[in-house]
C-alpha cells in the first residue's frame, strides 16, 4: 500500500492543490495570530522587567496612600541594600509651540546604583533643581532641544523656569514616558507629591519572599507588597489586558479559517476519491482489504495535512515578521516587539493543521470502503434524489433551525449573550444541515432570469449547478460562513456604534462646551473656532451668576433656533424654549424642584419665572434661551461657545487646536463629550477593520473551495463537456457556461450570508447593549454599502474562481475528452 500511497500522490497532486492552498492559508493564519500574540506578550515582559530591574520588593498603595511614616520604615529594614521612593508630579508645562501649557508628569529620580533607572538617549539626567530631561517623543513632538528654557507651573499658580539639559530614552517604554527632575526639584514643585510606589533592593543572601515578608510587617494597613516577580507580573497583566484579549479574538478567527479549510479540505477528499472509485474498487480485487483502503486514505490525507501544514506554519512567521517589523514604523504607544517564536505558536497550528485535514477526510475515506469491487467497477450511477440519510439530516437541520432559533430569540430578549452566541450556532448548523435542500431551491430561483436571457449556457449552467445538491451545499457552505460572519461584524458594529451615538447623544448633548471663566470672549473668537479643522457648528452662549431658591449659581443662555445645531439630543434641542428652564438632574433636587414645577431666577434687580425641564446627561446646572436671559442681565456678553463637530474628525486634534485656539483668553475651558466620543468611535473603526481583514482569510479559502470544486467537477464532465463542444457549443460559451455556475453559487452564498449576518447582527447587538443603555434602547443599523460592496465582491469572486477552471475545459479537444474515461 504504501507504494500505492506514492503513486496516488503523485498522480493526483494537481487535484490536492487547492487542499493544500486551504490548509496554507488556515494554518499561517492561526501562525500568525499565535506568533504575533506571544511576541507582544513577551515583548511586554521584557520591557517591563527592564524598567524594573533590580527590585526585589515592591509597596504599592491600594486603599490607602504611602506616608513618610511608611517610607522611614522600609528605609529601617535590615533585609534591605536599597530603598527608592518612586514619585511624580504632574505640573503645567509651556511649550513654545502652543499658546498654554498642557499637563505633563514628572518623575522624581533616585539612586541608580542598585534599581534601574531612567537613562538618556542625549544630554544628561538633571542634577540641579533647575534642570530637567523630557521623553525624547515629547521633545520632538514640541521641537524642544537641549538647552532650551521650559516654564513649568503648579495648580495653585506657582511657577518655575527650567532648563533642559538631557533627553529620556523612551525608544521601549510601555505607554507615555515621563519627564524626569531631582528629587529636590520634584519636590519644590510639588511639596506633597504623590508616591506611587517603594521600591526595595534585598541585600546578598535575602530572598524576595523574606524581604516583602518583612515590609509587611512593617507599613501601614492599606498597602500591597508584592516581590519583585510578582509586581512586574501585576504591571503585565495590567498592560497586556487588551493584548490578550485580542489574542483571544485572533485566536477564533483562526479557528474559523480552520473551520472552512476543513470544508475545503473535505469536499476536495470527497470528490478526489469519487473520481478514483474505479481505482478503489481496482484495488479491491487484487485483494487490498477495506482497512487497507481506508488507512490509504487517511495516511494521503495525513502527508496532505503535514506538508501544507507545514507550510502554512513558514508563512505565518514570514507574516509574523513583516507585520511586527511594519508596526515599528508607527507610533501606538508601546514598545518596539521583536519575533518570538515559542513551541506552541510553531507546533500547535502545524498539529491542528494535520488533525484538521485529518478528520476532514474520515467521511471521504468511510465512503470509499463501502463500495462493492464489482459495483464499483461498473458505471457509477447518478446520486439518488433523495435517501434515509438525507431525510434524516434534513430533520435533524430543521429541527436545529428551530431550537436554534428560539435561543436566539431568547438571547436577544433577555439580553444574555451566551444564550444568544449558543443560539446563533446552533441555528447556523441546522441551515447547513438542510442546505442541500436549500442552496439548490436558492439557485433555481436566481438562476430563472440568466437561465433565460443567458442562452443554452446559463441553461446548463443552471442544471449542472442543481444537479449534486449535496456538493453544492458543501461548496457554498465554506463561503456561506465567510460572508455571515463578515456581514454579522459589519452589521453587529455599525448597530453597537449607533446605539452608542445615541446614548452618547443622550449623555453628552454637545460636542465641546469652551469657556472663558474669568472675562468675555474677544471679538473675534467665534471666528477663530470656525476655522479649526473638523468644527461644523459655532453657536455663542452667555453665562451669568442668578439666584434660585435661595442659592446662587450660574445660567447659560443660548439663541433656541441655532441651538438644534449642536445639541445632539433633538428631544432636549425642542424643550429649550422661551419661558421654560432645562435643569440638570442635582440641580433639580438641591432647589427641590419636580418636573413641570416654577423656577424663579435672580439677578439683580431683574426676574424671571420659568416651568423647569429636567435636562439628561452632562449639561449645564440650568439652561435657558438668550431671551429669558437677556431679562435677567440685558447687557450679558459672550463667555463662551457650545461646538458641534465632524462624525469624521479626529477628535484628539479637533481638541487640541480647541485648547489651544484663542490665545487672549488666560484661562481657557474645554468641555464635552468629543474626546469620549472620538474614542470609540476609532475603537469601532480598528474592530471593523481588523474584523473584516480576518474574516477575509475564511472567505479567500472559500474561494478556493469553489474554485477547486468547479476544476474536479470539469474533470467529471470530461465527456459531457466534450459532447457539448461537438454539438456546437463554442470554448467561449463554455467559458461562459462555467462562469455562471460558480456566480449562482457564490450570490446564494452571499445573499443568504448577507440576510444571516443581518438576522444575527441585530440579535446579537440586542443580547450585548440591551439593558446598557440609558433608555435600555438598542439602534439597529444596515451597512448597506459595505453589504452591497460584500455581494460585489463574493460575486466577482466567485466570477475570478472559475477562470482557471474554464481555461482548463477550453483547452481539451472534443474528440479527446470522447475517448477518456
Amino acid at each position: 500500500m504504501r507504494r500505492s500511497l506514492l503513486s496516488s500522490l503523485r498522480a493526483h497532486l494537481g487535484r490536492l492543490v487547492a487542499a493544500c492552498l486551504a490548509i496554507v492559508l488556515g494554518v499561517g493564519f492561526g501562525s500568525l495570530a499565535m506568533i504575533v500574540h506571544s511576541s507582544a506578550s513577551h515583548g511586554i515582559d521584557e520591557t517591563i522587567g527592564a524598567q524594573y530591574k533590580g527590585i526585589d520588593t515592591v509597596v504599592y498603595p491600594q486603599s490607602a496612600s504611602i506616608s513618610p511614616a511608611d517610607i522611614a520604615a522600609v528605609r529601617r529594614l535590615p533585609q534591605a541594600s536599597s530603598v527608592v521612593t518612586l514619585s511624580t508630579a504632574y505640573m503645567d508645562v509651556a511649550f513654545p509651540d502652543l499658546v498654554r501649557p498642557v499637563g505633563t508628569q514628572i518623575d522624581a529620580l533616585y539612586d541608580t546604583s542598585v534599581i534601574a533607572g531612567p537613562s538618556t538617549s542625549s544630554g544628561q539626567l538633571p542634577t540641579a533643581t533647575n534642570e530637567i530631561a523630557l521623553p525624547s517623543r515629547l521633545a520632538a513632538k514640541h521641537k524642544v532641544g537641549i538647552g532650551d528654557q521650559l516654564r513649568i507651573s503648579s495648580y495653585d499658580g506657582k511657577s518655575w523656569t527650567l532648563k533642559v539639559v538631557g533627553l529620556v530614552n523612551d525608544t521601549n517604554s510601555v505607554g507615555p514616558a515621563s519627564a524626569v527632575a531631582t528629587a529636590a526639584a520634584v519636590k519644590v514643585f510639588a511639596p506633597e507629591t504623590f508616591v506611587r510606589a517603594i521600591g526595595v533592593a534585598a541585600k546578598s543572601g535575602v530572598s524576595q519572599t523574606q524581604l516583602a515578608d518583612a515590609a509587611r510587617g512593617v507599613i501601614s494597613d492599606g498597602l500591597q507588597v508584592y516581590t519583585g516577580q510578582e509586581f512586574v507580573q501585576h504591571e503585565v497583566e495590567n498592560f497586556t489586558h487588551g493584548i490578550d484579549v485580542l489574542g483571544g479574538v485572533f485566536g477564533m478567527f483562526a479557528l474559523i479559517a480552520l473551520f472552512v479549510a476543513c470544508l475545503v479540505i473535505g469536499n476536495t477528499f470527497t470528490i478526489v476519491i469519487a473520481q478514483r472509485t474505479r481505482e478503489m474498487a481496482l484495488l479491491r480485487c487484487v485483494g487490498a482489504s477495506r482497512r487497507q483502503v481506508f488507512t490509504s486514505v487517511l495516511a494521503e490525507a495525513s502527508v496532505v495535512g503535514v506538508a501544507a501544514s507545514a507550510i502554512g506554519v513558514v508563512f505565518g512567521v514570514a507574516l509574523s515578521a513583516l507585520a511586527l517589523t511594519l508596526s515599528r514604523e508607527f507610533d501606538w504607544g508601546i514598545p518596539r516587539v521583536p519575533l518570538h517564536l515559542d513551541v506552541a505558536s510553531v507546533f500547535v497550528p502545524l498539529l491542528l493543521g494535520t488533525v484538521a485535514t485529518l478528520i476532514a477526510a474520515v467521511v471521504p475515506a468511510r465512503r470509499a470502503t463501502k463500495v462493492a469491487p464489482l459495483a464499483a467497477l461498473r458505471p457509477e450511477a447518478a446520486p439518488a434524489a433523495a435517501s434515509r440519510a438525507g431525510v434524516l439530516r434534513l430533520l435533524a437541520g430543521f429541527l436545529l433551525l428551530a431550537g436554534g432559533g428560539v435561543l436566539l430569540v431568547a438571547g436577544a430578549a433577555m439580553h444574555q449573550v451566551i444564550i444568544g452566541a449558543a443560539g446563533g450556532g446552533i441555528s447556523f448548523l441546522g441551515i447547513l444541515a438542510v442546505g442541500s435542500l436549500l442552496v439548490p431551491a436558492l439557485i433555481r430561483l436566481i438562476g430563472t432570469l440568466p437561465a433565460r436571457g443567458g442562452g443554452v449556457p446559463a441553461r446548463i449552467a443552471l442544471a449542472n449547478a442543481v444537479r449534486n445538491p449535496k456538493r453544492t451545499a458543501a461548496t457554498t457552505s465554506a463561503l456561506l460562513i465567510g460572508v455571515t460572519l463578515i456581514s454579522l461584524t459589519c452589521v453587529g458594529i455599525a448597530s453597537v456604534q449607533k446605539t452608542f451615538d445615541v446614548t452618547m447623544s443622550q449623555q453628552y448633548p454637545v460636542d465641546l462646551v469652551v469657556t472663558a471663566y474669568s472675562e468675555k470672549m474677544p471679538a473675534g473668537a467665534e471666528q477663530q473656532l470656525r476655522e479649526i479643522k473638523g468644527i461644523t457648528q459655532v453657536v455663542p452662549v452667555s453665562r451669568v451668576n442668578v439666584k434660585a431658591g435661595g442659592q446662587e449659581m450660574p445660567a447659560t443662555g443660548i439663541d433656541e433656533a441655532k441651538a438644534g445645531s449642536v445639541i445632539h439630543n433633538p428631544s432636549l434641542a425642542g424643550e429649550l424654549k422661551p419661558g421654560t428652564a432645562l435643569v440638570d438632574y442635582r440641580t433639580m433636587e438641591a432647589l427641590k424642584l419636580t418636573e413641570g414645577s416654577q423656577l424663579t431666577l435672580t439677578s439683580g434687580q431683574h426676574k424671571v419665572s420659568l416651568t423647569a425641564r429636567m435636562s439628561v446627561g452632562h449639561f449645564d446646572p440650568i439652561t435657558i434661551t438668550s431671551a429669558d436671559l437677556a431679562k435677567l442681565a440685558p447687557n450679558a456678553a459672550t463667555t463662551g461657545y457650545w461646538l458641534a463637530s465632524d462624525p469624521k474628525a479626529n477628535g484628539p486634534d479637533v481638541i487640541d487646536a480647541v485648547q489651544q485656539s484663542i490665545p487672549t483668553v488666560k484661562d481657557l475651558g474645554v468641555e464635552g463629550g468629543l474626546a469620549e466620543r472620538s474614542t470609540y468611535t476609532k475603537i469601532f473603526d480598528v474592530l471593523l477593520v481588523v474584523g473584516i481583514g480576518l474574516l477575509g482569510v475564511s472567505v479567500l479559502i472559500a474561494l478556493v473551495g469553489v474554485g477547486n470544486t468547479l476544476s474536479l467537477s470539469v474533470l467529471e464532465r470530461t465527456r459531457e463537456n466534450a459532447l457539448l463542444r461537438a454539438m456546437g457549443l463554442s470554448r467561449r460559451q463554455l467559458r461562459r457556461m462555467l462562469a455562471v455556475e460558480s456566480l449562482l453559487m457564490a450570490l446564494v452564498a452571499a445573499g443568504l450570508g448577507i440576510v444571516l449576518g443581518l438576522v444575527y447582527g441585530w440579535t446579537g447587538t440586542s443580547a450585548l447593549m440591551g439593558g446598557q443603555t440609558v433608555t435600555g434602547g438598542v439602534e439597529y443599523a444596515v451597512p448597506g454599502t459595505l453589504l452591497v460592496a460584500i455581494a460585489a465582491i463574493a460575486a466577482v469572486a466567485g466570477l475570478l474562481a472559475s477562470v482557471l477552471p474554464a481555461r482548463r475545459a477550453a483547452k481539451v479537444a472534443p474528440a479527446g475528452a470522447l475517448a477518456t474515461e
